[in-house]
């Protein structure tokens, strides 16, 4: 468990380092305490769950612009403008490989979106 972040809701760790990569579990939009943030807002639930995977990041040393991967589950595949305006505030000019996937449901309820990455760590030296 990464400190800061909810306790996995299964059997599961939020992030995976295999040599320089980085696979981090998909985040959603959830506080420390397992809360959902940002209600029916799209916008704010994207916020909260990029905050959660710069979490993971910061921990390993690691920024957005490591990220080379990004898999984006929504409830509504319409939400993509206002999540995309979310991601260049957390992306600036860094554009990694992405897919945009809608789905039918999250684990938790009112979940409209989570978020899954791969980033090559920097290295050390």
């Amino acid at each position: 468990m990464v400190a800061g972040l909810s306790e996995p809701v299964s059997h599961y760790v939020h992030a995976v380092r295999f040599g320089d990569l980085l696979f981090i579990s998909g985040m959603g939009p959830v506080d420390a305490d397992g809360t959902l943030v940002g209600a029916d807002d799209i916008s704010a639930q994207t916020r909260q769950t990029l905050s959660n995977i710069k979490v993971v990041l910061d921990r390993l040393g690691a920024t957005f612009a490591d990220i080379l991967k990004v898999t984006v589950f929504v409830l509504d595949i319409n939400d993509r403008e206002a999540i995309n305006v979310v991601r260049q505030e957390f992306f600036g000019s860094s554009k990694p490989a992405s897919t945009l996937i809608e789905v039918s449901a999250f684990v938790r309820p009112g979940m409209k979106i989570e978020i899954e990455t791969i980033a090559g760590l920097p290295s050390a030296g």
